[in-house]
């Protein structure tokens, strides 16, 4: 029999009507009411490590997560992790990287409605990722809605409705229905024993450009963060007529501000090198994204630059593969 470890931090999923709204409110008894799936022949054990709406999770939440994980590794066969879903994918991108060389599933999951709630999809979400934690597979990864994602892939794109979760630019690992675990394909571990990494420099800032943004916004910037993330246009262009934000980027990287260009949209990635108005950029020494999504970038770097400031080695750490958060060594089968 598989041997279990849940570790609840809140979430919608924990949440009960309270004064002001809905807020992380159920106690483990009543958690292990909801919990308990005798269709499954698992022995699962119960810890609640916060109970915060996921809106409130900060980088030091996470690295509390992963420290449960490690502790705990050789005890059991499988995580799973009940979460919020307004963050979750920060999360579970920052438990890719925290926990290298994975051997068991950590799955992160969540519910758009309170599992007390007599509609809800948390039952489902949560029974199908018990399922998938027993599966003979490593690393971190998303399951929602019938659906496992890579948990550096996985993007909330909806709201309220039960899929809310997409993997962006990687393959959907496998559906779960009906008890049954279907893959698409299955991620290569390598032997290696667990690495706990949790450090972190959360000194990390991401700009969303507009037509209108203010180069001097870059002024306040580099006295706040050791990075920034630029979110451009297309394929990576800045703008460099009328309101120039050139000067400003150079300034930043002059200051030793990491800076790394990414995108607004969510397939495919950027190519600073296709246009004039990103090759302009691509002169400096900054760091590009490839097809990484915000959520993974953001953790990413921040584990970067908990390790090192300097621009080189954080950017080989950047622009190098890792937990399959990057597209340049995904090949698809024939």
């Amino acid at each position: 029999m598989k041997k279990l470890l849940l570790l609840a931090t809140g979430g919608t999923i924990a949440s009960i009507e309270g004064d002001e709204g809905l807020v992380p409110g159920l106690s483990a008894k009543e958690l292990l009411h909801y919990f308990q799936d005798t269709s499954l022949s698992v022995d699962v054990t119960y810890q609640i490590l916060m109970n915060r709406d996921s809106t409130n999770m900060q980088p030091e939440h996470w690295a509390q997560i992963a420290k449960a994980i490690a502790r705990n590794y050789e005890q059991y066969d499988g995580f799973v992790i009940t979460h919020g879903t307004d963050t979750l994918g920060f999360t579970s991108a920052a438990l890719s990287y925290m926990l290298q060389g994975l051997q068991k599933p950590v799955v992160v999951t969540g519910s758009q409605v309170p599992i007390s709630f007599k509609k809800t999809d948390a039952v489902k979400n949560l029974s199908d990722s018990l399922l998938f934690a027993c599966e003979d597979i490593g690393g971190v990864f998303v399951v929602f809605d019938g659906r496992v994602i890579m948990g550096t892939r996985a993007v909330k794109m909806r709201t309220k409705s039960y899929d809310a979760f997409e993997s962006i630019n990687l393959p959907y690992i496998a559906t779960i229905k009906e008890n049954n675990v279907n893959y698409y394909w299955k991620p290569e571990t390598i032997e290696q024993d667990l690495i706990l990494d949790t450090s972190l420099c959360s000194d990390v800032f991401v700009v969303k450009l507009h037509p209108g943004t203010k180069p001097e916004i870059f002024d306040f910037l580099k006295k706040l963060y050791k990075g920034v993330i630029i979110e451009s246009y297309g394929n990576g262009g800045v703008p460099f007529e009328e309101r120039n934000l050139l000067p400003k980027i150079k300034e930043l990287i002059d200051e030793g501000v990491v800076v790394l260009i990414s995108t607004q949209c969510l397939e495919e990635g950027g190519d600073l090198y296709l246009y004039e108005v990103g090759r302009k950029v691509a002169q400096y020494d900054v760091i590009l994204s490839g097809d990484m999504n915000t959520e993974a970038i953001v953790a990413k770097l921040m584990w970067a630059l908990g390790k090192t400031t300097n621009v080189k080695e954080v950017k080989q750490i950047i622009e190098t593969s890792l937990a399959w958060d990057l597209s340049t060594t995904w090949e698809t089968e024939d």
